[in-house]
């Protein structure tokens, strides 16, 4: 056996929020719960699940999910991207090879950070899978073994983000993202309201989805500075990274980049143009784990601090897991998952354990996760692509 990868299965899927989530969604700003000018409602999430299979049949398994109002690429194009592109570096290598396979999808196609951060990420498990190892000893080894959350609220009515921020309070959650991007006046009101309602021992971070000029962003931001926020996320347009910069230079607050921010250029770039303080990243940006690690490693160098959040199925919420507990020291904030509370199902056979406001490392080889195959086909919205060595 020469643990050579021989074949990539490839399915694309669609998962249902549950009902009270598509509800508060619906209520709330442009009926998608955020400031975001996305004119279709917004249900569901649209996956690709992966699964690297090596000659003696082990199998690494990734997860990507994408919306095309932020991600700007379909299931069906990532399927391509990789059959028609990107396939032909992964067949025939060793998993452990990620840094000779990531060296080849650069040199060979620009782009495209979520399609090679698909089969990266499978390459982790797979290389768990292989030693019998949590996929955490690859980057660079077990340091914690659970990780603290921060839960997401919708942008809706005052009291009904207060009320659901008061819910995740209650059993155990000490940090909250709050969207945002009302006006200045009202976004001052809501976090004025959730600072009486909570007190100031919760960390708060604030997520605008655009909805400003940098004129106006800068004047939203400097509203709620006195309340202490830890970050405010993408306040303007993702690609204007000028406007970024601009912000940044008159407020206190460290900005994020997310809607903006794909790949390990983009993220240096915004810090050479002093337009970040904070690096946010996710099993989609910029693109698996290995460039997770670039970044995390030049972040430190800048003495810039990371946060992770997604709204991923279980495979990509356990891969986030893994990348927390061994880096700890790089996330200052904490991790936002919150896929297991806004969708139907998490395509796992065991449920990872979120109880007490904190995420627990799995346990097993790889992810420490197992497909629930039932579950993917109920999902599925076509046929599994199959590509062979």
């Amino acid at each position: 056996m020469k643990n050579e990868i021989v074949r990539i299965e490839l399915t694309p899927l669609y998962v249902p929020f549950r009902p009270e989530i598509r509800q508060a969604m619906e209520s709330g700003a442009g009926g998608l719960g955020m400031a975001i000018g996305a004119e279709e409602a917004w249900l569901g999430g649209d996956f690709v699940i992966c699964k690297l299979i090596c000659d003696d049949d082990t199998t690494g398994l990734g997860e990507s999910f994408v919306w095309l109002p932020e991600t700007g690429i379909s299931p069906d194009q990532i399927i391509s991207t990789i059959k028609g592109c990107l396939a032909k570096y992964v067949l025939g290598e060793s998993p452990f090879n990620v840094e000779r396979i990531q060296q080849r999808f650069d040199a060979n196609i620009t782009r495209n950070e979520v399609a090679k951060g698909l089969l990266d990420k499978a390459c982790y498990d797979l290389m768990g899978k292989i030693t019998g190892r949590p996929a955490c000893h690859f980057m660079g080894g077990q340091t914690v073994s659970e990780i603290p959350l921060a839960a997401l609220i919708p942008l809706t009515d005052t009291e009904t983000m207060v009320r659901l921020a008061e819910v995740f309070h209650k059993v155990g959650y000490q940090a909250f993202r709050l969207k945002l991007g009302k006006g200045v006046k009202e976004d001052r009101e809501i976090v004025e309201s959730f600072r009486d309602a909570l007190g100031s021992d919760v960390a708060l971070r604030v997520d605008y989805n655009q909805a400003y000029e940098p004129p106006e962003a800068v004047r939203a931001i400097k509203a709620i500075e006195p309340f202490g926020i830890d970050f405010a996320e993408q306040p303007v347009n993702a690609d204007d990274y000028l406007g970024m910069a601009y912000v940044q230079k008159r407020v206190d607050t460290p900005l994020m980049a997310h809607e903006g921010c794909f790949s390990v250029r983009d993220f240096v770039t915004l810090v050479e143009l002093g337009a970040v303080g904070v690096l946010g990243l996710n099993s989609e940006r910029p693109g698996g784990v290995t460039n997770a690690i670039k970044v995390l490693n030049y972040a430190e160098l800048r003495g810039i601090g990371a946060v992770l959040h997604n709204q991923p199925l279980g495979i990509a919420s356990a891969m986030h897991i893994h990348l927390a507990a061994a880096r700890p020291h790089n996330f200052w904030y904490e991790t936002e998952l919150f896929g297991y509370v806004m969708f139907e199902d998490d395509l796992i056979k065991d449920p990872i354990d979120y109880s007490d406001g904190k995420a627990k490392l799995p346990r097993g080889p790889g992810w420490g996760v197992e497909l629930d195959e039932e579950a993917l086909a109920k999902y599925a919205t076509g046929p599994t692509t199959v590509i062979k060595k």
